[in-house]
């Protein structure tokens, strides 16, 4: 990390849904380039766990406890960060699940709770999230680029590049491709405002929620195949390097784009 990286955050807070993957790895990385983190999780002792490493570390970071999927609990943690630190400069939402326990699936075997739970989780999370930060961005001074904020959803490379053998949670594909719609739209609407928005679109990440597809030698055999750059499940901090480009000013002219970060997914064959 050169001098100038480790200042690409220097004097601004970032607020981040969820507190271990690549949520964990994204804060963690935010804080040793010298930003704020607020950390907004549904479990409280990961949050509270995340945020004190960081400060023991040298950091700045502070928790709140909310499901991102109620608009009240939205409201009240955002309120919270910008009480905390004064002023919300970047959100990385990244907190999602994997609706498979919940009985997501293929379509004909899907459930209407599985399909509901998914969306709440993952797409209507997104929404009062990202309107809840977006609201008090407009109302921020911009700075001396004009910038006023800066919003990272997160997506995934189903929701354009299906694998029907071992991913065929089609609810979590469809709340996914919803993102991207509302990514794309939101970044239309605010670039005149000085907000930018971007999604970022892993492949399969070495996380807990993807524990199942790492511990099972046949779904392994396909990565290796599938993202042949990762041979295998792609690292967290891959994926946080992209994202902290592009919720840093060396992104400053990129809004409206979905980044793959999938190790060669979307153009293998598997």
């Amino acid at each position: 990390m050169t001098a100038g990286q480790a200042a690409r955050f220097a004097g601004r807070t970032c607020l981040i849904t969820g507190s271990t993957g690549l949520a964990a790895s994204a804060a963690r990385a935010i804080a040793a380039e010298g930003g704020a983190v607020f950390v907004v999780s549904r479990t409280p002792a990961h949050a509270e766990t995340l945020a004190r490493a960081i400060v023991a570390d040298g950091g700045f970071a502070a928790w709140c406890a909310a499901d991102v999927a109620r608009e009240s609990e939205v409201e009240a943690a955002v309120a919270a960060g910008v009480d905390r630190f004064g002023r919300i400069d970047a959100v990385y939402s990244a907190a999602g699940i994997s609706g498979r326990r919940f009985g997501d699936g293929p379509l004909h075997e899907a459930t209407l709770h599985g399909w509901e739970t998914v969306m709440a989780t993952n797409a209507t999370s997104q929404f009062l999230v990202c309107r809840a930060v977006i609201r008090r961005m407009l109302e921020q001074t911009p700075d001396a680029s004009g910038a006023r904020g800066v919003v990272l959803t997160m997506s995934s490379t189903l929701a354009t590049h299906p694998s029907p053998m071992h991913f065929a949670t089609h609810a979590y594909a469809a709340s996914k491709g919803a993102i991207e719609a509302l990514t794309r739209a939101a970044a239309a609407f605010y670039a005149p405002r000085g907000i930018r928005v971007n999604a970022i679109a892993p492949g399969l990440v070495a996380t807990p929620m993807s524990r199942r597809a790492q511990d099972d030698p046949e779904i392994r055999a396909y990565l290796a195949r599938k993202q042949p750059l990762a041979q295998g499940p792609i690292d967290p901090d891959a994926v946080t390097r992209a994202a902290l480009f592009l919720l840093s000013d060396d992104a400053r002219m990129v809004t409206g784009q979905v980044i793959a970060v999938d190790g060669g997914w979307s153009v293998s064959e598997g």
